[in-house]
């Protein structure tokens, strides 16, 4: 059973920085891509950034200068350090990782970003 749990959330100003993280009960690697999403009240789902196994990053453009997605291999951690933060990135953001068609997701911890 793949396990993925947020942390890091919490409420910060505009302009500021925070880092979310995503522990999983197996080893990173054994996926071949692992992401963060978020979905903000009344708007779908969408990929902020994403890792693969070989360490190529994507990032989408409304966060690219500003975050960065990372990985501990020893702790089984992905992490996303997100700065000059805006309100529009206020949202729900979620873990993913991706082995082959499957898809297993934490459950989200919320960033809320004051203007």
């Amino acid at each position: 059973q793949v396990q993925l749990v947020e942390s890091g959330g919490g409420l910060v100003q505009a302009g500021g920085s925070l880092r979310v993280s995503c522990v999983v009960s197996t080893s990173i690697f054994s996926f071949n891509s692992m992401a963060w999403y978020r979905q903000a009240p009344g708007k779908q789902r969408e990929l902020v950034a994403e890792i693969t196994s070989g360490g190529w990053t994507n990032y989408a453009d409304s966060v690219k200068g500003r975050f960065t997605i990372s990985r501990d291999k020893a702790k089984n951690t992905v992490y996303l350090q997100m700065g000059s933060l805006k309100f529009e990135d206020t949202a729900v953001y979620y873990c993913n990782a991706r082995r082959q068609v499957l898809g297993y997701w934490g459950q989200g911890t919320q960033v809320t970003v004051s203007a």
